[in-house]
């Protein structure tokens, strides 16, 4: 670790990973004060403010002189001249710095609020999203802000000893270990480096000659920043090139271009990096007053603006009850707001987040947008027909937006090892991909990590990411690579092209009729009690009085629907138009008119279903459906319901109909339209089971190694 600092000293550059290291030593220090949990009050803060001044230090003394002679001037607004002094669009007028601050202790807790409030008001509101104040208290009554001070004071955080990408992933890094300590998810605040420049290119994919025009201006939107990872990285690519540890992997799409980064994050925290970051990568200031902080779902800060790009990492499996309230309004007010097409289940809001981005792309006459969205396999699959999630997935494709699915390898996030996907969306494919939908499996375009973050085990590297963009680019039906598995390679099929309607299904009703037979057995006659239709006869809304009254009345007809039934032939009834007549004339013999009710229940306890029953009917003659044996069928979108039924159903159950009132309340045509992406499905190999011959080899052979590890034990010889 002080080998690290010495390479600080001399100016020697270290890599991210090095310097976390750094930074995180100082748990050393406050373990005994601050629970695990709450390491990130202490050095989350630390750091940004030492990397403010290590940035402001070149200019520190000129921006207190000129704030002196402004004063002399007796002029009201300083601030457009201190920020040009200072170099950047925030500057800190306190005469404190990390070293004048240590050189005070017995004062140092007020000389660093002090120092604190010399900052200018956009970075103020920055920093008071870390709550330091208090954490300033803590340190300073258990003797350690000195020593905290101190160790931080040793880094040089200099953009000239730690560039601006190093220092993006190191902020990263140190939310990723603070959420492990909280033992929160981390994928909800960043995204790894490798599956971010991969979605970088993807959305950038075929754009790049556009890019390179002259003057080139683009805005590029994330709903759930959180630290910024991927904006900063797609304003490199476009302006930087690719680099990784200090070399240049790739050359810059355009240095020139004039990029405009946006986005919003809720988490108050990650959202100070983020900001901070962003006002000392960019002098103007522009990127980090684009930073709006709140819920991207119930408190739009962008609202009415629209990007050429978007990008997300939304969280997993997160629900939206704080949100729903406002969520819900929105969809009500249907196309005037972001979420009309239909709201997902509420433990999960993944799907909001993609309809949140549609509301903001532009018109394709103005340019259209590109959309990155990665997300897992929930929204997908998850819903039936005529669901929110269904209704959203049916928007996508019925509007031609979604571009293609690429299947990423699982293990590659810190906290999950599940399987993700990136959907590459867009208002304005290509004329070749009109009505076309290109599934990627990039399952196997993996190499190990040398040592693992948590859950993540894996990462993409550059070579497999290019060839993912030669995929995509190709548009190839049934393209293969060879995949290494089990020790044997193999040609896999790892790129399919299907029609938007291909993912598309109507959910139709069939029904078959209802056959029931009827006896006035012991039996059956006792079921009537138990029916809720008959029990009903003796109970009373009315109070007092009135309810008795009724009540005994109840009786006396349940008493006499006793005896009637008790009177009725014991023989089986086969057809329902034939026992019906039989229980009417005893009714009308005994003067007794029966409420449908209870009609209905006497009906359900003396019949049981029966195969070779007769068909029971409705007044018009029509077969009455069975709700027992009724059935769903999902129909291509692409294949008449008609014909289907008939090759499909009508062969095994020849009685059988569609329910034609069961109509998709958008189109009006029988059935619910719905729209799912079995991903897997598309990509299965079979695998034939080992030989018979084979298994029983090694069964043998088991029980080889069985007998003689016995013999061992029981010291007898071995099998002859």
């Amino acid at each position: 670790m002080f080998r690290h600092w010495r390479n600080w000293c001399r100016g020697i550059r270290v890599n991210h990973s090095e310097i976390v290291s750094f930074l995180w030593g100082v748990a050393d220090l406050i373990r005994d004060t601050f629970k695990r949990g709450k390491y990130q009050d202490v050095i989350l803060p630390l750091t940004v403010l030492r990397r403010l001044d290590c940035v402001l230090a070149r200019t520190k003394a000129k921006v207190l002189a000129k704030q002196s002679e402004l004063r002399g001037k007796k002029l009201e607004n300083l601030d457009p001249q201190l920020r040009k002094t200072a170099g950047f669009a925030f500057y800190n007028t306190s005469r404190y710095d990390f070293e004048k601050l240590l050189a005070d202790a017995p004062h140092l807790a007020a000389n660093l609020r002090n120092y604190i409030a010399g900052f200018s008001s956009n970075m103020r509101e920055v920093l008071e999203k870390f709550d330091f104040d208090n954490t300033i208290s803590k340190l300073d009554e258990a003797g350690l802000l000195f020593q905290v001070l101190e160790r931080f004071r040793n880094v040089d955080l200099h953009p000239d000893r730690v560039d601006n990408p190093t220092m993006g992933t190191v902020f990263e890094e140190l939310i990723r270990k603070f959420n492990e300590a909280l033992n929160e998810n981390p994928g909800e605040h960043f995204t790894p480096r490798d599956v971010v420049h991969l979605m970088v290119d993807l959305m950038l994919a075929g754009d790049e000659k556009d890019i390179r025009g002259a003057k080139a201006i683009r805005t590029v939107y994330d709903p759930c920043c959180g630290s910024g990872g991927m904006l900063t990285v797609a304003k490199e690519h476009i302006t930087g090139g690719l680099r990784k540890d200090g070399k240049v992997l790739r050359p810059a799409i355009n240095q020139d271009a004039e990029i405009h980064l946006f986005g919003q994050e809720v988490n108050p925290e990650t959202w100070a990096v983020s900001k901070s970051d962003l006002f000392m990568k960019d002098p103007t200031g522009r990127d980090a007053d684009n930073i709006a902080y709140g819920s991207t779902l119930s408190a739009d800060r962008h609202a009415g603006v629209t990007f050429d790009y978007l990008i997300a990492n939304p969280p997993y499996g997160k629900d939206w009850k704080r949100d729903e309230d406002a969520v819900r309004g929105e969809h009500e007010r249907g196309a005037a707001g972001r979420f009309a097409p239909g709201l997902p289940r509420i433990s999960d809001g993944q799907l909001l987040f993609l309809l949140h981005m549609l509301g903001h792309v532009l018109e394709r006459a103005a340019g259209g947008s590109r959309i990155a969205i990665i997300m897992n396999g929930s929204p997908l699959f998850t819903g039936d027909a005529g669901s929110g999630e269904s209704e959203i997935r049916r928007y996508v494709l019925e509007h031609d937006l979604l571009e293609a699915l690429i299947a990423l390898p699982e293990q590659l996030f810190y906290n999950t090892g599940i399987a993700t996907y990136v959907w590459v969306v867009t208002n304005r494919k290509a004329k070749a991909r009109r009505g076309k939908v290109q599934l990627i499996d990039a399952t196997s375009f993996w190499v190990p990590m040398r040592k693992s973050l948590g859950d993540k085990r894996r990462e993409i590297p550059l070579e497999r990411a290019q060839d993912l963009l030669r995929i995509l680019t190709k548009l190839e039906d049934g393209e293969t690579r060879k995949v290494t598995k089990d020790g044997k390679q193999d040609d896999v099929v790892v790129s399919r092209v299907f029609p938007t309607t291909h993912f598309g299904f109507r959910k139709i009703t069939v029904e078959q009729p209802l056959r029931l037979n009827f006896q006035a057995s012991p039996e059956r006659v006792a079921r009537l009690e138990d029916e809720k239709g008959f029990q009903a006869l003796a109970q009373s809304k009315k109070k007092g009085a009135a309810a008795v009254k009724e009540q005994a009345e109840g009786r006396l007809v349940q008493e006499a629907i006793r005896k009637l039934i008790h009177g009725l032939p014991d023989r089986l009834f086969t057809d329902r138009d034939e026992f019906e007549p039989v229980l009417d004339g005893a009714l009308k013999r005994v003067g007794l008119r029966l409420p449908a009710p209870a009609r209905k229940a006497v009906l359900s306890a003396l019949s049981e279903r029966d195969e070779t029953a007769a068909i029971c009917r409705d007044r018009d003659g029509k077969p009455k459906p069975d709700p027992e044996l009724r059935d769903t069928e999902s129909v291509p979108l692409a294949e008449s319901v008609e014909a289907f039924f008939e090759r499909e159903v009508r062969p095994h159950v020849s009685d059988a109909w569609i329910d034609t009132s069961r109509r998709d309340p958008k189109d009006g045509q029988v059935g619910l339209v719905g729209y799912e992406i079995n991903f897997n499905r598309y990509f299965y190999r079979y695998t034939p089971p080992r030989p018979i011959e084979e298994i029983e080899a090694d069964i043998r052979a088991i029980e080889g190694d069985i007998v003689r590890m016995l013999a061992e034990v029981t010291g007898s010889g071995g099998p002859g």
